[in-house]
């Protein structure tokens, strides 16, 4: 019996991944404000998502109070907005947060990637199920884009399921 539950419990085990290493400082207060996702291996939520933008803002207990904001199915659709909180974890140079959605699951939110004058970011989890690449800008050149994509395949996920999010920039 514990041979099968053994076989059952092994078989069903995800892919261990290595761990996705994080910048090595954020200066929170220069990360707040607004980051356009380019493009983002999705969670449920945001498949459909266009002009889809991530907000920080440092609240006073040291939290990060969190506007997503996009538009459902189409650049025009209708307008969705979540509000979750983001937990810096202490001791990870500001890099590494848990985001919060529903009480009490905290999301693992890994700054993989920041540039040095915070116009560019990678978001990532080890799990290598989600991913964001963003910017201060509704667009980037290709070339950044491109740069960007392979810093994605480098830290092992699929870029079969990135999607890159339309924006209307006169939104």
């Amino acid at each position: 019996m514990i041979t099968i539950l053994a076989t059952i419990l092994s078989s069903c085990a995800s892919t261990k991944f290595a761990n996705i290493a994080t910048v090595p400082q954020v200066d929170l207060p220069r990360f707040m404000g607004d980051w356009y996702v380019i493009a983002a291996i999705p969670t449920m939520i945001e498949t459909e998502s266009y002009n889809a933008i991530e907000n920080y803002r440092l609240a006073q207990d040291g939290t990060i109070a969190t506007t997503f904001t996009f538009n459902k199915g189409r650049l025009d659709g209708p307008v969705k907005t979540y509000q979750p909180t983001g937990f810096v974890v202490k001791n990870t140079g500001n890099a590494l947060w848990g985001m919060q959605f529903i009480w009490p699951i905290k999301a693992e939110y890994k700054i993989a990637y920041l540039n040095d004058n915070y116009s560019q970011t990678i978001i990532a989890r080890n799990a290598r199920d989600y991913v964001w690449i963003m910017a201060r800008t509704p667009s980037i050149s290709d070339t950044e884009y491109t740069k960007l994509r392979e810093f994605v395949a480098n830290l092992g996920y699929d870029l079969n399921q990135l999607r890159k999010v339309p924006h209307n920039v006169l939104r």
